[in-house]
């Protein structure tokens, strides 16, 4: 076929030409694929019809090696659980019943592979997507957060990729009015050429102005309005996020999108004002598979039919073929369903708000997806052969055969466990290493190119356990949300170490005083191609699953990101899960530091502490990774949340923090240099009580654990409550504010040791910009450009 007869292909020439030879291999589609399309339409596919099929049922749209899976969230989800749960997987986003007629909506994404590719676009994009999700849920975005991981910091590609993504989030974020209020920055080498750039959005509405993706209304219209159509993106997020980067074969890496953060803000209101005068009766994002997904979605959701003529899409570039329109992923584009008695007043919606449209066609009862190009049928399908009922593939899976030699290689039992620090000063030098670490260390040098407080409704944010925002002003009510995983235990145990993300979401954001509702996740793994990936994230979405239904909150819906692997080396699996909690007010939210008006507060640790080094930082910064993650108990984990929830609630406490890495040390250490108040504890009773040495106490990583500070006339009242529960609460020390340093007194050498945290402050902050700060001026100048 020419090119020429390509770009104007027809359904009926299609059908009378099935020798023709199409290109379905290099648009990523596999032999058998194109072989059941052939069966489907009964006839080769056009062009277009093979643009649509293969961006629709490319791993990043389809979940085709993940959906077999996936499904245990649902199945394993009770009736209880659902009880908040408005909207549910399956939508653009989850929605959760707040209480007093409002709802909240979030969701996590990735954009990991155009964020290696092209780091700025990536990034931003990755932004915009995630907040027109939230948009076309009828809700106003409120803020975002980003969890991100980069290879090795001192890597010259670190240096080429965190600055474009940095730059990229803050630009768009920004320029949106969206503050950015939390996420995580980690660097190991098993993200080199590999980075993960996973964008969370959460927005709020009211319960009537909940909107869905569906073309519902035989006869109404369809219209595709915001930004015009480009070359930009072709393919973009749902072909380059398919395949895995290879040196050994050609990558498809086509054009990453390019986005318009100014644009997106006027869409933003644009639509919200359609939403308040109820003038859509459907409506869908463009983001990954752009029309293609719009059109097919919203027909496959609704009536199960369409008629659309795609020459009325407004183009940026007037060269591109049909095919290529359907594929394109520009930027800040939406798909709407109007009555024909609303057109008018959504035509003079747009003008109000400058938004260029254009009406595409209409809903029809036919069952059939038809395209046409000046009048010709170029795409006649079935939408939901399109859209839903693509390849579901149950990749064969088993466990590693190495896993049991690297569960068998603990910390204790190898050359990195031994000669471990013991005298105070030993201690000491250890605390200040770990806070040094790249892993460790402060990042305020990435989060403030962040706006955190824009709007006025942030009322906690990073460095706090979670972020938290106020949705209403008169009565306080507001939500908290927090993102977590650690990758280094998925890698020793996928089962646990996903149970361990959700449960240290869950704990950060009860540490702030919010009641944990609803989960989102991004699961990022390697190739699915792989039997021994395929096993960890069966492993891990059986974990997840498992550990929200133990816990009581319902996956509200996420992203899995596949194919986070380069010639042949997978990333460690990464299940990032993000935890909405739900505050009556505000207010009485807890930051995570000791405040300099509370000296001579009581300092109490929860939980147990146990030998549990395997994965933990003081491991990695001995290069050392084996054995099993700490111990999962999520009885203790709900049970710790109560408790700090009440206590928060109740006024007992003025500061918690979860112990997760690094452990006490970490957290005594982030406590302190928080507000740059110090302390001074002990961990004798620790090590009495749980039966460890001083080294375990300070750098075990054992979970369902969380320090707070109270005043002493709350102290009755507080070991009553943890009493009551049978829960286990030590006074380890108290509040020193007028020291400024932190004094940890133990079982050893010397009987305690002393970190001045001015200087403790100063080597913990320089980390981070010692590598990066120096590309500060081209990071600002790659902004400007953009």
């Amino acid at each position: 076929m020419t090119d020429k007869e390509f770009n104007i292909d027809t359904v009926e020439h299609a059908a009378t030409t099935p020798e023709t030879d199409l290109p379905w291999a290099e648009l990523g589609l596999k032999s058998d694929e194109y072989d059941r399309i052939v069966e489907i339409l009964g006839r080769r596919p056009t062009a277009a019809e093979l643009a649509m099929y293969s961006v629709m049922w490319s791993e990043h749209c389809s979940y085709k090696s993940s959906k077999v899976h996936l499904r245990q969230f649902g199945e394993k989800v009770t009736e209880e659980m659902k009880r908040d749960l408005m909207v549910g997987i399956g939508e653009n986003a989850g929605v959760t019943n707040l209480g007093d007629g409002w709802a909240v909506t979030f969701k996590i994404e990735s954009h990991n592979h155009p964020s290696f590719v092209e780091p700025y676009q990536g990034a931003a994009t990755g932004v915009g997507g995630i907040v027109r999700d939230i948009i076309s849920m009828g809700a106003r975005p409120v803020a975002v957060m980003d969890p991100l991981r980069f290879g090795d910091i001192d890597h010259p590609d670190t240096k080429r990729v965190l600055p474009g993504v940095v730059s990229g989030i803050g630009g768009y974020g920004n320029s949106l009015g969206l503050p950015n209020i939390g996420g995580e920055v980690v660097f190991d080498s098993v993200y080199q050429d590999n980075p993960l750039v996973n964008a969370l959005a959460v927005g709020v509405m009211r319960h009537e102005d909940i909107r869905l993706a569906n073309a519902s209304g035989v006869g109404n219209k369809v219209v595709l309005f915001g930004a015009r159509t480009g070359g930009d993106g072709i393919g973009g997020a749902s072909v380059l996020a398919s395949e895995s980067f290879d040196d050994s074969k050609p990558s498809k890496r086509p054009a990453v999108q390019v986005g318009d953060p100014f644009a997106e803000k006027v869409l933003i209101e644009c639509c919200l004002e359609l939403f308040h005068a109820e003038l859509v009766e459907g409506i869908q994002d463009l983001g990954a598979a752009g029309i293609s997904c719009a059109t097919s979605e919203l027909a496959s959701n609704g009536e199960g039919g369409m008629h659309v003529e795609l020459r009325n899409v407004l183009l940026r570039d007037p060269s591109l073929t049909p095919g290529e329109i359907l594929m394109s992923e520009s930027q800040e584009r939406m798909m709407a369903v109007v009555t024909p008695a609303n057109a008018a007043e959504f035509e003079r919606v747009m003008a109000k708000w400058e938004v260029e449209y254009s009406w595409l066609g209409e809903v029809t009862d036919t069952g059939r997806l038809i395209i046409e190009w000046d009048g010709e049928t170029i795409v006649d399908v079935d939408p939901r052969t399109v859209a839903h009922d693509g390849p579901v593939y149950e990749r064969p899976y088993h466990r590693p055969d190495w896993q049991d030699a690297l569960q068998a290689d603990t910390f204790r039992s190898s050359a990195a466990g031994q000669n471990l620090p013991q005298t105070g000063q030993e201690l000491g030098a250890a605390v200040v290493d770990l806070m040094t670490s790249p892993n460790m260390a402060d990042v305020s040098w990435i989060t403030d190119q962040y706006d955190r407080f824009v709007g006025g409704n942030t009322a906690l944010s990073q460095p706090d356990d979670s972020g938290v925002i106020r949705v209403d002003e008169e009565t306080g009510l507001g939500v908290g949300l927090s993102t977590d995983a650690n990758a280094r235990y998925a890698y020793l145990d996928p089962y646990a170490g996903a149970q361990l993300a959700l449960a240290e979401s869950y704990r950060n954001v009860a540490t702030s005083g919010a009641i944990p509702m609803a989960v989102s996740d991004c699961l990022n793994f390697g190739s699915p191609e792989d039997p021994e990936v395929m096993w960890q994230f069966a492993e891990a979405v059986r974990g997840l699953a498992d550990g929200c239904k133990t816990l009581g909150i319902p996956v509200t819906g996420g992203n899995v990101s596949l194919y986070n692997q380069t010639a042949g080396r997978a990333i460690h699996p990464t299940p990032v899960v993000g935890v909405l909690g739900k505050f009556d007010d505000v207010g009485r939210r807890t930051p995570s530091g000791f405040e300099r008006w509370a000296d001579g507060q009581a300092i109490y640790l929860l939980g147990t502490t146990r030998d549990e080094l395997d994965g933990s930082e003081f491991a990695r910064g001995r290069d050392h990774l084996g054995g099993l993650p700490p111990k999962v108990d999520l009885d203790a984990e709900k049970m710790l949340g109560e408790i700090l929830i009440n206590a928060s609630r109740d006024g007992m406490i003025d500061a918690a923090h979860d112990l997760s890495e690094g452990g006490l040390a970490a957290g005594l250490a982030e406590m302190g240099l928080r507000f740059g108040v110090g302390a001074r504890v002990a961990v004798d009773g620790i090590c009495e009580r749980d039966g460890v040495d001083a080294f375990t106490a300070l750098f075990s990583e054992s979970q369902a654990r969380a320090l707070v500070a109270l005043p002493r006339s709350e102290e009755l009242r507080f070991t009553d409550m943890t009493s009551a529960r049978g829960f286990p609460a030590l006074r380890i020390g108290v509040v020193d504010a007028s020291s400024g340093d932190l004094e940890v007194a133990g079982p050893y050498e010397g009987g305690s040791f002393t970190l001045g945290l001015d200087e403790l402050r100063e080597a913990w902050s320089a980390v981070i910009p010692s590598r990066f700060a120096t590309l500060g001026e081209a990071t600002e100048a790659v902004r400007q450009e953009k």
